[in-house]
């Protein structure tokens, strides 16, 4: 099938207009306990916004057929049970729909419990700070390319850049302060040509043809959740199809995606997707300067063994090239990139088996995994590729091989209690040669650094129900520990306790409240860092990263399919790395393409952050799906050089101030859709450049890249950016295939943003630098700069095809 021969294919779906609804939609499921997988029968199951409805039988399985494709809720409720709302799910002609809907015991026996059943459900343990995200807003969110991390840059406290990058930045934190668990498993990263040692990068590796839903923690941390300070993203795929083989095809701005599910024997179903871009030849027609290519796997492989035993077997893996595209060297803009960015290769993969067990009361989970993070980087000065031109030369392994085991069971009253530990080995491995310009001379690091670490943890949490139900208190507590250093390993000096309260003021009216301590341990690259004379001198007085966490909100539900949200927040950041290159802290850093945290430091330096945060969001507002999120946010920090110690707290590099965000769509007959982006970012805070030490002959040799003037750190700010993305899909739903053919806008107005203005080389005619004082000796020798300003942002519109059958 050639998905990419667009004038064929609408000839083609104009001619089978006939077939159009020649078959309609299925949705085949089971509702259970989730206490103990025990079927739970008789309960009612409605599709929301009709009256369509089922009971579930005696083994818990329902059946709806003759259903119009599109998306749907589902309702459920049941004697004894609280009540249920599924996430969106996408019913079509394509395949059958086979859901799994857990039921809570409720805490009222012989009657149903009264509760609002409401989408946005929260749970005990994180009554604020949780946002879950449908898979509906992923796959249609305007400007998003089916990519999570630029989709959950439009919820509270989520910033984005007009790097187009996709760091995580969550209540002003920096990317390296976040964790993600795919389908319970925890993986390193989520983003192609990752930062090595934070989270961010340009494109994602999830492919979103695998997800079902995502929960987003921008704070109150469960405890079972840990080595986590902004964010905990949760990922939770689909399962294969119980029925037939199902095939889903997409071409979207940068790749080409192909996934597989189906079923293998009677109890065991699997979804497999490999994705390839193309980036590297449009590049190339474009004439940029680099040329990223990029290859992804996923599968999931689930078996149910019996009534009370499931495993699934999850992996998911990237390999990324970035070549520099030497023919692009016309421009200064172009000759500037190409001499400082390095060549780069880099291959991960994280795979794990989660065995549940069920018992009476309560189910067990155990998880083991390994992942795997290989990263090369080379560069030459000029792009001369000859060994006296070797500027870097840098190649890294990071390795973890993870066991962890939970226990979570409820009781009679409301009680629900989840305790377990984890164990983790890791290896790190680097081979560093880097030449660099430090405390005003250049040297040469040529270092080979590798060490193995042991960790360990423990958590509880305890949840109760009081007040008949009004009152809900989560008390936790964790402790991690590695044999790094005497100070890791102490578990005591990483005690970790939080405590969460929610109480019903009223019908859809609640008060919300979270405190606690959390813990981050730094960096391999920062763990492994060794010094000229090969000695890694972080090791003996590096320390875990604190943050102390308060929030307060109060939350409205004033209808089933609406809420609107004020939450308050304050974080306190202690012990983090502060680096003895720069005198700055490293919370600053990790939003480019280099290493974070490869470098001398003492772990001293002091942040907060702090904030209030507004969200509205209708999933029937009119017809149309709106959601409306405000941030106000300060990220700060305690500087420790002498120029600013006067200046008391300065802003970090996520100082952006406001953050707004509105975001909706419309569906219209025929299978139209129409939605919108649009964001306002306030202005970053960025450092200027230090003009003498950028001129520097040998400064510039090794770097090729301006210096920033760290006398004056973050005392400039760019202007504010704002953007308008818009997304217009058509779907077609035939008797076997279903089409969706998409075109998104991004930055409809072509907004342009202001960015730093650089600095670059002069050159004579002979296109050689112009040296101004060659006559003196040669440490002291400048060359002839200007500047270079940059902008960024232009229109950049796609068009789309998803194809299933």
């Amino acid at each position: 099938m050639k998905t990419k021969n667009i004038p064929a294919l609408i000839i083609i779906l104009f001619l089978s207009q006939t077939v159009l609804h020649a078959q309609q939609g299925v949705i085949q499921g089971r509702v259970y306990n989730v206490n103990n997988n025990a079927p739970v029968e008789f309960a009612s199951i409605a599709i929301y916004g009709t009256s369509v409805g089922s009971i579930s039988d005696l083994d818990g399985n329902f059946v709806f057929t003759g259903l119009e494709p599109g998306y749907v809720e589902l309702r459920v409720s049941s004697v004894g049970f609280e009540s249920y709302v599924s996430e969106a799910i996408q019913v079509t002609n394509a395949k059958k729909v086979f859901l799994d809907i857990p039921l809570v015991e409720a805490n009222v026996e012989l009657e149903e419990v009264v509760v609002k059943a409401s989408t946005f459900r929260n749970i005990e343990e994180s009554p604020v700070s949780l946002q879950r995200i449908s898979i509906e807003e992923i796959e249609k969110s305007p400007g998003g390319n089916r990519d999570i991390s630029k989709v959950i840059q439009s919820y509270p406290g989520v910033a984005s850049t007009p790097a187009q990058r996709n760091d995580v930045i969550v209540r002003g934190g920096g990317p390296s302060e976040n964790t993600f668990y795919l389908d319970g498993i925890e993986i390193p990263n989520i983003n192609h040509f990752a930062t090595q040692g934070a989270s961010g990068g340009p494109i994602g590796i999830i492919n979103a043809d695998f997800l079902r839903e995502v929960n987003l923690y921008t704070g109150a941390f469960p405890a079972n959740k840990g080595n986590a300070l902004s964010s905990v993203i949760e990922l939770y795929q689909v399962d294969g199809n119980k029925d037939k083989l199902n095939f889903r095809g997409s071409v979207g701005a940068s790749d080409l995606a192909l996934t597989l599910n189906g079923p293998i024997g009677e109890n065991t179903t699997y979804v497999l997707s490999y994705r390839r871009s193309y980036l590297q030849f449009l590049f190339k027609l474009l004439e940029l300067p680099f040329l990223p290519k990029y290859n992804d796997y996923q599968f999931k492989v689930k078996t149910r063994l019996n009534e009370k035993n499931e495993l699934s077997l999850v992996s998911i893996g990237s390999y990324d090239n970035n070549n520099l595209n030497l023919d692009a060297n016309e421009t200064e803009d172009q000759k500037f990139i190409l001499g400082y960015l390095p060549e780069s290769f880099q291959w991960s993969y994280a795979i794990g088996a989660v065995w549940k067990h069920y018992g009476d009361r309560g189910y067990d989970t155990w998880v083991a995994s390994r992942n795997y993070l290989h990263n090369e980087s080379l560069k030459y000065k000029n792009n001369i590729m000859q060994e006296d031109f070797l500027t870097l030369d840098y190649n890294s392994d990071e390795i973890e091989n993870k066991f962890r085991y939970e226990h979570t069971s409820r009781y009679k009253g409301g009680l629900k209690v989840n305790y377990g530990a984890n164990f983790e080995y890791a290896k790190f491995y680097a081979k560093n040669f880097n030449k660099l310009y430090v405390n005003s001379q250049p040297i040469t690091l040529d270092t080979e650094s590798a060490f193995d670490l042991f960790k360990w943890g423990l958590f509880g949490q305890v949840s109760k129900e009081l007040l008949k139900e009004r009152m809900v208190l989560s008390f936790g507590l964790r402790t991690d520990a590695n044999n790094y250093n005497e100070h890791m390993q102490n578990m005591i000096n990483q005690l970790s306790p939080r405590l969460s309260a929610s109480y019903q003021l009223t019908t859809g009216w609640y008060l919300n409240f979270n405190m606690g301590r959390f813990y981050q341990e730094p960096a391999y690259t920062t763990m492994g860092f060794k010094s000229e004379e090969g000695i890694m001198v972080n090791q003996p007085n590096l320390k875990y990263i604190r943050s102390d966490h308060v929030v307060a909100g109060l939350e409205w539900l004033p209808e089933k399919e609406s809420k609107i949200s004020l939450e308050g927040f304050y974080k306190k950041y202690s012990n983090y790395p502060f680096s003895l290159v720069d005198s700055i802290s490293l919370a600053s850093k990790g939003a480019d393409y280099s290493l974070y945290g490869a470098e001398p430091v003492e772990s001293v330096a002091k942040g907060r952050a702090f904030g209030a945060e507004f969200l509205y969001r209708n999933r029937d507002l009119f017809g149309s799906n709106l959601t409306i999120s405000y941030t106000l946010v300060r990220s700060e920090t305690l500087p420790r050089k002498e120029s600013l110690t006067d200046l008391g707290w300065i802003p970090t590099t996520w100082d952006n101030v406001h953050l707004l965000n509105i975001y909706g769509f419309r569906e219209f007959k025929g299978n139209w859709r129409l939605g919108f982006k649009w964001r306002f970012v306030g202005g970053q805070p960025y450092t200027p450049f230090d003009v003498y030490t950028t001129s520097l002959v040998d400064y510039w040799d090794v770097t090729g890249f301006p210096a920033p003037d760290y006398n004056q750190y973050n005392q400039e700010r760019y202007k504010p950016f704002h953007q308008l993305d818009l997304r217009v899909d058509k779907e077609w739903y035939l008797s076997r295939i279903t089409i969706n053919l998409y075109v998104d806008i991004q930055n409809v107005y072509n907004y342009k943003t202001t960015t730093n203005t650089f600095l670059v080389q002069e050159l004579d005619a002979n296109g050689d630098p112009i040296i101004v004082n060659p006559g003196d000796p040669a440490e002291l020798q400048r060359y002839s700069m200007k500047e270079l300003q940059s902008t960024g942002g232009t229109v950049l519109p796609t068009i789309g095809v998803i194809i299933e059958f």
